[in-house]
């Protein structure tokens, strides 16, 4: 028998007064569980919610892209021998803005954005068609897990 991989989780969330709808749909039990339905491996994790100019900095700082973007990972393990570390950052105006775009409910979107980020933070990526083919399979074989539908079949 398997046993769970354990969590270390460490939620931030310096946009709360102004988006707080967003933390009432992102109760600590509930993104552990999103979480722990990814993970390979025991894991320590920290996920900081942000506003638009704290999540256009660091994606201009660490990605040299100018704007917001809904997600960003920094893995800090060196090898495949040491355990999962790293950070996501959410940031809440743009993942509002593409959950209204997409007909998603909010919670349904942060779950996948939390899947994506926490399989770069174990090493997947899709800097190709293979790689992006293999990590939308394994996100949306995970999010179905998780009850939702797949975050890649537009909702009509």
């Amino acid at each position: 028998m398997t046993r769970p991989h354990k969590l270390a989780l460490t939620m931030q969330f310096p946009a709360a007064k102004a988006y707080p709808s967003h933390k009432a749909v992102l109760p600590r039990a509930t993104v552990a569980r999103w979480i722990k339905a990814t993970l390979f491996a025991d894991a320590e994790l920290t996920i900081r919610f942000v506003g638009e100019d704290e999540g256009r900095t660091l994606n201009r700082t660490y990605r040299q892209k100018d704007y917001a973007t809904n997600v960003l990972t920094f893995a800090y393990a060196e090898s495949e021998d040491d355990p999962v570390a790293g950070d996501l950052i959410l940031c809440c105006p743009v993942v509002e803005k593409e959950a209204a775009e997409q007909g998603k409910p909010l919670a349904a979107h942060y779950a996948h954005l939390i899947v994506h980020g926490t399989l770069h933070a174990q090493g997947y990526d899709h800097e190709d068609d293979t790689e992006a083919a293999e990590m939308e399979s394994i996100e949306t074989d995970i999010m179905r897990a998780l009850g939702f539908s797949d975050p890649y079949v537009p909702i009509p």
